[in-house]
């Protein structure tokens, strides 16, 4: 670790992936009143870019470098690389820019102080394998419906089940409470159209009853009539 910056991370991790481009990020923090100039080498520069590949450090900044790794056209057999970088620092006058640097500055002379950091590079994998899915005893993935689920639960059960077995499991809590809230007005509903259909019956019943009273009515004021009718033409 040089006395002038501290570099951050201690190697470069690229992820790998055959035929794209990869980067990663470096910070070079200056800790000190002083300005810093630096440079960063590899020893692979047809297989990187890095910007900037050299510059200034302000006291007490922070400065990030970027590394992009050019894209491998061949499949490497054990993803390990003997690539590194080197990041040279010395301290510079006061005042001085990114287009001042020259190479010149860190050449080692006139007891000059030259800070050096090594950096390996790491490869890892760009996509990591998936989980294996669930199987049956014969090794082929097990599928399921909403419409197998039917075949021996109700539609809620079915729904409250596939969102158990969904990556969702955050928000299904507010779906079985909206399903608890509709089963529970399917059976108010059920309870009501029962109750519709008791008081339908009784109404009939009471119907017909009124019906045989309003005919024995007519009968009765028939015989009373038929007697009125006699008892008058035997008085005349």
């Amino acid at each position: 670790m040089g006395d002038f910056l501290y570099v951050q991370p201690s190697e470069l991790k690229f992820p790998y992936e055959l035929r794209k481009q990869s980067s990663c990020s470096v910070q070079l923090i200056n800790k000190t009143d002083q300005y810093i100039a630096f440079k960063v080498k590899t020893t692979n520069p047809k297989r990187y870019c890095v910007r900037p590949n050299a510059g200034v450090v302000l006291p007490n900044s922070v400065c990030n470098v970027t590394v992009i790794m050019q894209a491998h056209k061949e499949a490497l057999a054990d993803m390990q690389c003997k690539d590194k970088f080197l990041i040279q620092s010395v301290v510079a006058p006061s005042g001085t820019a990114n287009k001042d640097i020259t190479a010149e500055m860190f050449n080692r002379k006139d007891d000059k102080i030259v800070n050096e950091v090594k950096l390996r590079v790491v490869y890892i994998p760009a996509n990591p394998p998936s989980p294996v899915p669930e199987g049956d005893e014969e090794g082929s993935p097990r599928t399921s419906s909403v419409e197998d689920d039917n075949r021996t639960t109700s539609l809620p059960e079915a729904v409250t089940r596939l969102l158990d077995k969904s990556n969702g499991k955050s928000s299904s809590s507010e779906a079985k409470s909206m399903i608890s809230k509709i089963t529970e007005e399917r059976a108010s509903a059920i309870q009501q159209n029962k109750k519709l259909q008791e008081e339908l019956e009784l109404l009939k019943r009471q119907t017909g009853k009124t019906r045989a009273g309003g005919t024995m009515f007519v009968v009765l004021v028939s015989l009373l009539l038929g007697i009125l009718v006699g008892y008058f033409i035997y008085r005349a």
